[in-house]
């Protein structure tokens, strides 16, 4: 079972933790890992463009007057392209990117990347981060401290101090355990978890 050292805002050593073994010391697969990294990246990609078709478009379909007798150009229902507000006839059809990989593979590509984190000692435990105000001076000589720069932060519960005062600091991400996912770990060079959230992703990656 690994063990890990809890430091506090300033860098000095305060206890240890014990992180759990089938969690933060599982073999790396870099296939799992990109499988997931391209759901992820997949499902933010907007859909193309897409138009309605004739059966697409609301309306009756009834033909709108009889087909001979009334010297006008003979007529079906509509929703017929050639009037205005019906269906387009080759425009495109539109695709989505979204798909999604089996919650199993999800769980395990998390597991891997808080193991490669674990294992090249980019993961850093903090017992807690208090500001006591929004001010992004702060924070700043936090990281200072730590002496971190691109760096991914879990918190246990919204903090909206350490949120709000983080947002201007390029390269700093702050998430709560339950958004925790394999793009933003590998994303950024060092994992900071702060001690209470430790629990809620053994929890949440126990099954």
């Amino acid at each position: 079972m690994p063990v890990v050292d809890v430091r506090n805002t300033k860098g000095k050593k305060v206890t240890t933790v014990d992180l759990a073994e089938n969690i933060f010391n599982v073999s790396v697969k870099p296939s799992v890992l990109h499988e997931v990294v391209t759901m992820q990246l997949a499902n933010r990609r907007a859909a193309t463009a897409a138009v309605k078709h004739r059966s697409d478009v609301k309306g009756s379909r009834r033909k709108l007057f009889r087909q001979k007798g009334t010297g006008r150009a003979r007529r079906g229902d509509i929703k017929a392209p050639l009037l205005r507000g019906g269906g387009v006839v080759f425009g495109p059809d539109g695709r989505k990117y979204a798909f999604k990989a089996p919650k199993k593979v999800r769980k395990l590509a998390l597991r891997m990347a808080l193991s490669s984190k674990l294992s090249a000692s980019k993961l850093l435990v903090l017992d807690k981060i208090e500001l006591e105000q929004i001010k992004t001076k702060d924070f700043v000589e936090v990281l200072k401290n730590l002496k971190l720069d691109n760096t991914l932060i879990v918190a246990d519960a919204q903090n909206r101090n350490l949120k709000l005062s983080s947002r201007n600091v390029p390269n700093v991400k702050v998430l709560q355990a339950d958004g925790l996912n394999v793009y933003d770990i590998l994303k950024y060079k060092t994992l900071i978890l702060l001690e209470p959230a430790i629990k809620n992703i053994e929890r949440r990656l126990a099954a």
